[in-house]
């Protein structure tokens, strides 16, 4: 049920990822991606883990699919996020 509320309100979840970032889960991270339009993809049989990326940002961040995400993992999605917004403006 979490899962659908996040991808109802993808627009406000990386405020509540910053605010905590704490108890996320892969498919929250998701689906801000999805609504964000930054590309994610699961390399590898097992999908141990889900590389984040952006069109026209260097970084990469690679997150394991372990519940739950550490929080520095959810930041460094938040600063790819932030990057890719930034390139967008210029």
């Amino acid at each position: 049920m979490r899962y659908h509320s996040v991808v109802l309100s993808a627009d406000k979840t990386p405020q509540r990822m910053r605010r905590n970032p704490s108890g996320w889960r892969i498919a929250d991270l998701e689906a801000v991606a999805e609504s964000r339009g930054l590309e994610y993809r699961r390399p590898g049989h097992g999908w141990s883990h889900v590389i984040f990326s952006a069109s026209g940002v260097r970084e990469i961040v690679s997150v394991p699919s372990k519940r739950p995400i550490k929080p520095v993992y959810v930041k460094q999605f938040l600063a790819l996020l932030d990057g890719a917004k930034g390139d967008q403006l210029t």
